[in-house]
């Protein structure tokens, strides 16, 4: 990656570079001197405001967007009277549409007071053809839109949107190679999100992501490997390897590697000390990758395992292509080989066709599996997915009691389950000062329960010692152990 003084050394005088990534940071350096008379014009510095909606891979995704526009001279602030505003979507549910439509309108007015401001949306959301019509027709003061495939010529599109002063539209429909070593901001200084693959090719039934994600890509193991041999060397102890369905890793590699194999690698790697992954699709989830977790220390004891439904007959109007059977025998190999592991999980209700019936039997797997925690959701009819379309769409309000009662199975549950540690030490990586209490701090368990103790700033980034001292049904009140 490039430094400042290795911007100032491009010569903008010459034609951009073809390959990938030289030619982002040849623009990124075209931005930065940009940006430079915009802010003599002024007489201020300018301000960016990265908002981010949806999954890890989305906010692995802005944390090279905010780092791109660092480098670009932007300073980033949590407020949407920023200079410039981008919105990172998401388009699982379609709450999340809306929330951004919302947003979008209340700029409207910050737009005519400023118009030098710059109003910008990637993601996933883009790349819906419905969304775009509506964007043009509605909301045309929207000055950059880009999608899925392209975010990384992020500092290009910009650039010609600073130039031209018009509307900017660059959406692929599908992806092309895979290009890394960009600008990367992390959140935190010791943990870390690494994508290892794009895209998916399951096709669930009620699933958007295979459209706007495209079909799956796998990063190269040893430009991994390099990856996260340099995170490590700047201190990460921590990495979350991403991927829409990490199991089915290296399958369009040449030669073919499997997911378990990356993470051995990855564990031989000096310096991390914990590895998690996300996301699991249980019918990729094999015994070798079992084994690997049992045997490789640095791999944390928590596996996010969606299960959706726990009807046969709803799980094969979803095309998740495994049964009730097949997800309750994953859960005992994995409780098998390691007794301590948390497992989580994703849940819709009110899928096209659920009878009671059918719901009775997710609840059955909840109170069978007690899950340490789970992501519960209503069904949300996505245009375009073979969901949509079904007959017997259950009513809002089925569902509504349906997502009550599922929500407080799943609570009683993990009450049991998360509780089992209590009066436990365990070793905790320390992340943030408590928001609520400036003489804690809080941090996670490395089965990603949350942890509150009495500390100060300078165990941040630290993995300590700590007696969980009482369980407060999804996080612990621990207490230091001092060695």
């Amino acid at each position: 990656m490039y430094t400042e003084s290795d911007l100032e050394k491009i010569n903008t005088e010459l034609s951009p570079p073809e390959e990938e990534p030289e030619r982002q940071y040849f623009y990124i350096d075209m931005c930065r001197r940009y940006l430079l008379e915009k802010e003599k014009e002024k007489g201020r510095k300018l301000t960016c405001g990265v908002f981010t909606f949806g999954c890890q891979m989305n906010f692995h995704d802005s944390e090279k967007i905010i780092a791109i526009l660092q480098q670009i001279g932007y300073e980033n602030i949590d407020s949407e009277d920023a200079d410039f505003v981008i919105y990172n979507t998401c388009t699982v549910r379609e709450n999340a549409n809306e929330r951004v439509y919302g947003r979008l309108g209340q700029l409207k007015a910050r737009k005519k007071k400023n118009p030098d401001s710059i109003i910008a949306l990637c993601g996933c959301m883009m790349q819906e053809e419905h969304v775009i019509k509506k964007i043009r027709e509605s909301y045309s003061y929207v000055d950059l839109i880009f999608g899925t495939h392209n975010i990384y010529k992020f500092a290009e599109l910009l650039y010609t949107r600073f130039i031209s002063e018009r509307q900017i539209i660059d959406i692929w429909k599908e992806a092309g190679g895979i290009v890394e070593e960009l600008p990367v901001q992390r959140k935190f200084s010791f943990k870390t999100g690494l994508n290892i693959m794009y895209g998916c090719n399951n096709f669930c039934s009620y699933c958007i992501v295979p459209y706007v994600r495209g079909r799956e890509r796998s990063r190269k193991p040893e430009d991994i490997i390099s990856e996260a041999e340099r995170l490590a060397g700047e201190g990460v102890k921590e990495i979350m390897l991403l991927g829409q369905n990490v199991n089915s890793y290296g399958k369009n590699l040449k030669p073919e590697i499997t997911f378990a194999e990356l993470l051995k690698r990855v564990a031989d790697i000096d310096g991390l000390e914990r590895i998690r992954f996300m996301t699991s699709h249980p019918k990729d989830l094999s015994d070798e990758l079992i084994t690997t977790m049992k045997e490789q220390k640095k791999i944390c004891r928590h596996i996010h395992l969606p299960l959706q439904s726990g009807s046969t007959r709803i799980l094969q109007k979803m095309n998740r292509r495994y049964t009730k059977e097949d997800y309750l025998a994953l859960v005992y190999k994995l409780r098998e080989a390691m007794p301590d592991i948390s497992i989580t999980t994703d849940i819709i209700t009110g899928f096209p066709g659920e009878t009671e019936e059918d719901f009775k039997e997710t609840l059955d797997v909840v109170k069978t599996v007690k899950f340490d925690s789970a992501f519960t959701f209503k069904y949300s009819k996505r245009t375009g997915t073979p969901a949509a379309s079904m007959d017997n769409q259950v009513p809002d309000d089925v569902v509504k009691e349906r997502f009550d009662r599922l929500l407080l199975a799943v609570q009683e549950a993990a009450n049991e389950r998360t509780g089992r540690f209590e009066e436990h030490v365990k070793p905790v990586l320390v992340e943030e000062i408590n928001e609520h209490n400036p003489n804690m701090v809080t941090g996670r368990l490395e089965n990603n329960t949350v942890v509150h103790f009495a500390g100060d700033a300078s165990l941040i980034g630290q993995i300590v010692d700590v007696k969980l001292s009482e369980c407060k049904g999804f996080y612990y009140i621990g207490e230091i152990i001092n060695k």
